[in-house]
């Protein structure tokens, strides 16, 4: 026999007599006053106290509201400035140029230049015409100008970047004006004639990008094992490395030189990227796939330099993207493809750091795990 009451206050108390199974006693808050009884058989014994919904709660709602709202609003804020600032004030700052010819000629071209716009070049004075062009084909410069008898030749390399050609070329003609001298311009290191803009490289990094945060969330969702992530994972960026130099290199056009070398660029760009973001996600969680993804796709890819040059990006930014995998890739493809590798060791050890970066944490995040859980990390590994 079970018998409830419920007093004015609301309190309900609900007790079972012995030919019952077990004794339950339950307490209950109420809005309202009542009284009843009933009676019933159960088996278990609990407690338990039920509050209906007050206005905290619906307070509490509407603060966390407001916050997601201003949080999101700083982030697509955020994201405006990281891409338009540095396209609204792209200009040249310590961009790297070779001037030859007699002094006077190339002291009155270094004078010019400074006055117009200071700090925005680096220039170097070389011996000769031949010396100045090495220079531009080794990497060092992105061209620059050369004083002969027969007037001026502006030396320019589209390959590395074609905004930066085109602008040295304006400069040139505008200097051999001023002197009333002829200009004549040699594109010392070209872009391919199907794509003398180099925009397919420029555009590749995206996909380089996209493809390495989709593989390593895949991975995560659906292996179980971590260590079958980072061979899937390399398995993924050797493949890809392959797959998107034949489409730049045999079908677009936008490549040119060594295949395996241009394959092994792009491979090791996807596993920086792929494989810090398993680092990040093996040490904290989910939250570190998201982190990691914005700051390879997005600041990676807005502070890559790779649709104009690094140098043609506001103080520090520039540098900045050229620490990161797709800046770093974007780079030594270039370097690999156009410039028989001239260039290309700086931004292929900061991919490979990357790379080591990943297979660390993933590393830490292991010994943390069995420091923690030694049994069952034993038979799931």
């Amino acid at each position: 026999m079970t018998t409830e009451t419920i007093d004015p206050t609301g309190i309900a108390t609900e007790t079972i007599d012995p030919t019952g199974i077990a004794t339950e006693t339950g307490t209950r808050t109420k809005t309202g006053t009542g009284a009843g009884s009933g009676t019933g058989a159960g088996s278990g014994t609990g407690a338990g106290t039920f509050t209906e919904p007050g206005p905290s709660t619906a307070s509490s709602e509407l603060r966390r509201s407001i916050g997601l709202v201003l949080a999101l609003t700083v982030v697509l804020s955020a994201l405006l400035t990281l891409f338009a600032w540095p396209a609204i004030n792209s200009k040249p700052r310590h961009l790297p140029i070779v001037v030859s010819g007699p002094v006077a000629a190339t002291s009155a071209m270094k004078t010019a230049l400074n006055a117009q716009d200071p700090g925005a070049f680096s220039i170097t004075t070389v011996g000769s015409a031949a010396a100045a062009s090495e220079r531009v084909k080794h990497h060092e410069a992105y061209g620059g100008y050369v004083y002969t008898a027969e007037g001026v030749q502006v030396l320019t390399s589209s390959a590395r970047s074609a905004t930066v050609a085109q602008l040295l070329a304006q400069i040139g003609t505008a200097a051999g004006a001023r002197q009333h001298l002829p200009v004549v311009q040699s594109d010392i290191v070209p872009a391919p004639v199907d794509d003398p803009h180099g925009a397919g490289i420029a555009a590749s990094m995206l996909p380089v990008a996209m493809g390495s945060i989709v593989v390593a969330a895949a991975t995560t969702f659906l292996i179980k094992r971590r260590r079958d992530r980072a061979l899937v994972v390399a398995a993924f960026a050797v493949l890809s490395g392959l797959a998107l130099t034949a489409l730049l290199q045999g079908w677009l056009g936008t490549l040119s030189g060594n295949y395996f070398a241009n394959a092994t660029v792009i491979a090791l760009g996807v596993g920086a990227v792929s494989m810090t973001l398993l680092g990040f996600e093996s040490l904290i969680g989910t939250t570190g796939l998201g982190l990691g993804s914005a700051l390879m796709m997005l600041a990676g890819n807005a502070l890559s330099g790779a649709t104009t040059a690094p140098e043609m990006l506001p103080t520090g930014w520039g540098a900045a993207g050229q620490l990161l995998p797709l800046g770093a890739t974007n780079t030594a493809l270039r370097a690999t493809a156009f410039f028989d590798g001239y260039g290309a060791l700086r931004p292929l050890l900061v991919s490979a750091v990357w790379l080591l970066i990943g297979f660390s944490l993933q590393l830490v995040a292991a010994a943390r795990r069995r420091r923690r859980h030694p049994r069952h990390l034993a038979h799931a590994h």
